[in-house]
């Protein structure tokens, strides 16, 4: 198993790196698909239907946009956003798509997308078909495809025949530390004498340099941090009809006015703490550029806990960054190599519970843990969020999901200080945490997995 610390934090558009990126891929990728066939030419219309909880909750998540956007030629990484809005304003009006390399191609966004609230596919909760229609309305080409978390996506046939993703796919004996379970990454450790970052560091440098990987990790912080300022600076009504209103930049006026008076508590530490990963969440919520940390609904865990580290912490060093972010990476490879981080899959236990969980690793990592510590930290941050459910309002990232982020990074820290107390022994280890999570997940009703159709998402206010 290996998943690049770039699988891991990948730089896109909110508000859901499942319902969104993954759904814009899907799309672009299919253009791909329909470029290589030799019937494409015939191609003369194309049709998406949506399954699962693509259907359920993709109208809040804006998955019909992002299909558009994917269509249009976009893909998450590099999507600019006033050329995007462009795009889809003209393709309103034209409902044409010009696609290179293939011929004209009607579809109305209107009425191309087919929310089916039917039984999900048999391969995944968010599961969506992306067929080309020739002029008499028969299929020249169809793909299913299915959005697995964190914006990744696979096939079909994939997901049947039990196929990584390409990041996942080549030999590992190219790889020094193929460490695919904890207990295995501690004993290269011990092995070794290297810290989880350096051998995930190791891994990476196989196929590229180390200064071209030193510039990534630096453009993957830029991203995030970028998104913390810009969170902090906004006001309003976030979009999608709640009327929830952006909270960070009032919070964090108000604990700047605070310093240093008698007024300030002890714990507005924590505070601070909670408004970088709010910022990031409403970013999120407003469709803006965040880093899937591991995924969108839990992007604002990992950067607040960088900035707390960064702001709050004694002897912090910002060159200690890229072996925070590479230590947390290796934990939420394993993570969604033996479990899942999708929402859809496994409730928010896979979300905010593994980015908490990866936020606690590299807190310790950077404050001097251990890796036995490290392994520690991740495991007490996973396991008191098992069993969390993934039910939001209206299908929207917004209500639990923005102060869920705060409190999945504060649970970080505690995770890190107690792990750093003591001496990495420990009851759990983090392979049965994660065990259990894939299992809580399994059994989970799908009622609680990013359908809203059930707890807080039918528990509205009645004003």
């Amino acid at each position: 198993m290996f998943l690049s610390v770039f699988d891991v934090f990948k730089p896109g558009i909110g508000p859901s790196s499942s319902h969104t990126m993954g759904p814009m891929t899907a799309a672009a990728d299919f253009l791909d698909l329909l470029r290589a066939h030799p019937d494409r030419d015939a191609a003369a219309a194309i049709r998406v239907s949506l399954h699962g909880s693509l259907a359920f909750t993709g109208k809040g998540h804006a998955t019909d946009r992002a299909v558009a956007l994917g269509l249009l030629g976009f893909r998450p990484a590099d999507v600019e956003m006033d050329a995007a809005e462009g795009g889809l304003a003209e393709l309103r009006v034209r409902k044409r798509l010009a696609p290179p390399g293939l011929p004209e191609l009607a579809f109305d966004p209107m009425t191309g997308i087919v929310f089916d609230f039917g039984p999900a596919l048999p391969g995944h909760a968010n599961g969506l078909v992306v067929t080309a229609l020739d002029a008499e309305r028969v299929p020249v080409l169809s793909e299913t495809y299915y959005s697995i978390g964190g914006g990744f996506i696979v096939t079909a046939a994939q997901r049947a025949a039990a196929e990584p993703p390409p990041s996942e796919g080549a030999d590992p004996r190219l790889w020094p530390y193929p460490f695919d379970t904890a207990v295995t990454m501690l004993r290269m450790a011990r092995e070794s004498g290297l810290s989880i970052a350096a051998m995930k560091r190791a891994n990476e440098v196989v196929d590229r340099s180390e200064a071209e990987f030193d510039q990534g990790l630096a453009r993957i912080w830029g991203v995030m941090n970028g998104c913390i300022e810009r969170g902090l600076a906004h006001e309003g009504e976030l979009p999608g009809g709640l009327r929830v209103k952006r909270r960070a930049k009032h919070i964090r006026d108000q604990l700047v006015s605070e310093r240093g008076s008698n007024t300030a508590q002890p714990h507005a530490v924590s505070d601070w703490l909670s408004v970088y990963a709010m910022a990031v969440n409403e970013e999120n919520a407003a469709g803006g550029k965040v880093v899937t940390a591991p995924t969108n609904g839990a992007a604002g865990v990992v950067p607040a806990v960088i900035r707390y580290y960064l702001d709050h912490c004694v002897g912090a060093d910002p060159a200690r960054v890229p072996d925070f972010l590479l230590t947390a990476a290796a934990i939420g490879g394993l993570i969604k190599h033996n479990a899942s981080i999708s929402g859809a899959e496994a409730g928010c236990q896979g979300e905010v519970g593994s980015a908490s969980a990866m936020a606690a690793a590299g807190l310790c990592a950077v404050l001097g843990g251990t890796p036995a510590q490290v392994e520690n930290a991740a495991e007490i941050a996973l396991e008191h969020h098992l069993g969390m459910t993934c039910d939001p309002v209206a299908g929207l990232v917004q209500v639990p999901c923005i102060e869920r982020n705060g409190i999945g990074a504060t649970k970080a820290v505690a995770a890190a200080s107690l792990a750093l107390r003591g001496d990495g022994s420990h009851f759990m280890p983090l392979d049965n945490c994660i065990a259990a999570m894939r299992q809580t997940g399994e059994e989970m009703s799908h009622k609680y997995k990013e359908t809203s159709l059930a707890g807080l998402a039918v528990n509205l206010p009645e004003c």
